[in-house]
């Protein structure tokens, strides 16, 4: 099945951060939520909202955005988040609906502040809102549901996608809870209804609003230390991938805009190295090439890996001068990630000679260091190494390194680029294999 919390499922307060639980809602974006009009009350509320199933997100207020005030046609209130939560992983708006699909939603009523989920199927049209048909009047929607996101049925592969909006129930005897009606519905407004009255919403449900595929490649550069220590990028401006990129880009420690100061680039990335008393100004100096290489920047690498994503390598108007401080960042042991908003624009053959093609040829070397020790290791705990057998205890990693020769008298650089790309992915799968493992 799907995973079972989602960081866009947002909880709501009235009041401030201890107020009255008012209802649910929807992150739609980094800066962006929706609700019901009738939980925020009037367009000049402030609200508080809760990532009720993600802690480590700090709650926040937002308010009413302009034109996203959306009451008298439809009950809904569009959210701009007074500070952004890229770390919070928006929800993937739907607009197909169809009768029978069966759907379920997550509110806060009474007595279940952390939450309760209810399940069913898609009814019929009732005006411009959907008919929620539950299996029980037991499960239908009620107090502290307003808001919720309607969402189909999680399947493993395909997270859950959020096809509308939880906006009231109504019995046929008027009775206070569903239970005490003979009968009882709840009712949502769908998304295609909501993108229809708000631009925002419209973008962020389209087809390529965001690049799921570009999304998940870069969470595993960002996670795996032994992916490529630089990764170059292009992204054109105004795309899904742009979009994307927004949402990740917190998770570099250091983000430099093309054409922003270098001297901030250098103290940035300087704050995240420890160095003795009196050292700083040394390297701040060799960084920005004013000074001479310290003897022992080499070993001043940071204990964890540290990334500087450079958005727009080609808006820098020295791009030669910025790629020469990048490479002496390379020098400290950090990862670069590169993003170009133009295929083969202004740095991008330097970029790739200077800073691409060295990094892959040094990641290649120290992979295939961890071979051979691998390698060793296991003959001796297998107890295999003796003068007759020393020289196959080796044997892939030789292999693997005489294909590196090769690569190295090739005098094309984008075969060069391939051909090591093809060798780290070869010694990453060694690696992983159990007769290969540190």
């Amino acid at each position: 099945m799907g995973d079972l919390r989602a960081d866009w499922r947002l909880r709501l307060r009235r009041e401030g951060a201890h107020g009255p639980i008012c209802g649910a809602g929807v992150l739609v974006d980094q800066n962006t939520a929706l609700t019901c009009a009738h939980v925020v009350r009037t367009p000049d509320a402030v609200m508080w909202l809760e990532f009720a199933e993600n802690s480590d997100i700090e709650p926040v207020t937002a308010r009413v955005l302009p034109g996203g005030w959306l009451r008298a046609s439809e009950d809904v209130a569009v959210l701009g988040l007074d500070s952004p939560r890229p770390q919070a992983r928006p929800a993937p708006l739907e607009p197909g609906l169809w009768g029978g699909m069966e759907v379920y939603a997550t509110g806060y009523a009474r007595g279940f502040d952390d939450g309760m989920s209810l399940w069913g199927r898609i009814g019929g049209a009732s005006g411009e809102r959907v008919q929620l048909d539950a299996v029980t009047k037991a499960e239908v929607v009620r107090k502290g549901f307003s808001g919720a996101a309607v969402c189909t049925r999680p399947q493993e592969g395909r997270p859950a996608r959020v096809v509308g909006l939880v906006v009231s129930w109504r019995g046929d005897m008027e009775e206070v809870r569903p239970e005490d009606n003979r009968l009882a519905f709840s009712y949502l407004v769908p998304v295609a209804r909501i993108a229809e009255l708000s631009p925002v919403i419209k973008e962020l449900s389209g087809p390529h609003a965001w690049d799921r595929p570009f999304e998940e490649r870069l969470t595993r550069w960002f996670e795996d230390p032994d992916e490529d220590p630089v990764k170059i990028t292009v992204v054109p401006p105004g795309v899904g991938k742009d979009r994307s990129l927004r949402h990740l880009e917190h998770r570099a420690q250091v983000v430099h805009r093309g054409g922003s100061s270098r001297p901030d680039l250098a103290d940035h990335a300087l704050d995240q190295i420890t160095f003795p008393t009196g050292e700083y100004l040394a390297y701040w100096h060799w960084l920005r090439g004013t000074g001479p290489r310290p003897a022992q920047a080499a070993d001043r690498a940071p204990v964890r890996p540290v990334t500087v994503l450079v958005d727009g390598l080609d808006r820098e108007p020295e791009p030669d001068a910025l790629i020469e401080l990048l490479g002496r960042l390379r020098v400290l042991g950090f990862r670069l990630l590169l993003v170009f908003r133009h295929e083969g624009g202004t740095g991008w053959n330097a970029a790739r000679d200077k800073l691409l093609r060295p990094a892959l040829s040094s990641h290649a070397d120290a992979l295939l260091d961890r071979l051979q020790r691998a390698e060793f290791s296991r003959a001796v705990r297998l107890g295999v190494v003796d003068s007759a057998s020393l020289h196959t205890l080796t044997e892939t990693a030789d292999r693997r390194r005489q294909q590196r020769r090769l690569i190295d008298a090739l005098a094309d650089s984008q075969q060069q680029l391939t051909r090591l790309r093809e060798l780290i992915r070869t010694v990453r799968a060694d690696l992983r294999h159990p007769g290969g493992r540190v």
